[in-house]
């Protein structure tokens, strides 16, 4: 049998490779709460205080319920919503920046293809504490290949899928996204298609993660990159309101 996603691993695995920020959460709001009993004489005082646990709370646990919906329930991971092509993609890439939830998803749901998986992630770069925990926890795909974007060990028009999960905007600097989006293009077949998976900087990520949505980058920013990259967008899928699936193909290939 195949992987199988366990119930709430989406979310489970956010607090799990995040536990110092819902702790620090947690502590907070229990100092608050304590704060609240020892003021009950102090209307103004209880007031300002249960703000301030309404503040610590309200965000905690809107992100967590957003991140439930989209990563657990919203059928994300089941990749119906890939594009359909005349043949099944013979030649499948999965990249990404070194937590892999991906690719034994994607050798189900293509079980005739060749699947090479590239992995860009570099400790130089991507400091985030999250990213340690999640790659001490997982075991790698078997046959990953670590990458560098700019430089992707694949032979020119011979790839049929290029996947990038919710992985592309850890490359922060405009200039190495652009040649990695350019390295994606090469690679494609001229029916071939690229799948770029991410959240936006958009109004509701942002009532979601509040100040974390800034680690994205807006429609925008993603189309100008698909641009300097020579990818041609072909369709945009809104998997959930927070979740966006940019469909591209090299801007020389072949439209189905």
């Amino acid at each position: 049998m195949g992987r199988m996603r366990k119930r709430a691993e989406g979310v489970r695995n956010i607090v799990r490779f995040n536990w110092h920020f819902y702790a620090g959460a947690g502590l907070a709001a229990l100092l608050l709460a304590v704060g609240i009993g020892a003021a009950s004489g102090h209307p103004a005082w209880c007031l300002g205080l249960g703000l301030a646990l309404l503040a610590v709370l309200l965000p905690t646990v809107v992100s967590l319920l957003v991140s439930w919906y989209v990563y657990d329930i919203s059928g994300l991971y089941e990749f119906r919503w890939l594009p359909r092509t005349a043949a099944p993609p013979q030649q499948v890439v999965n990249i990404h920046a070194g937590f892999d939830e991906t690719s034994a998803l994607l050798r189900q749901r293509f079980p005739g293809a060749t699947l090479q998986v590239l992995d860009f992630y570099n400790p130089a770069e991507h400091t985030e504490i999250s990213i340690r925990r999640a790659r001490a926890a997982i075991t790698p795909y078997p046959g990953t290949e670590p990458v560098r974007p700019a430089q992707l060990p694949l032979s020119t028009a011979s790839i049929d899928l290029v996947v990038v999960m919710l992985a592309a905007h850890e490359i922060r600097h405009p200039a190495q996204r652009a040649a990695f989006l350019r390295e994606i293009g090469r690679v494609l077949t001229p029916n071939g298609r690229a799948v770029v998976v991410e959240h936006l900087r958009d109004s509701a990520n942002f009532m979601a993660y509040t100040v974390g949505f800034l680690h994205f980058y807006s429609r925008t920013t993603w189309l100008a990159a698909f641009e300097l990259g020579g990818l041609q967008l072909e369709r945009e899928h809104k998997l959930t309101p927070f979740i966006s699936a940019f469909i591209l193909r090299a801007a020389n290939g072949t439209a189905t």
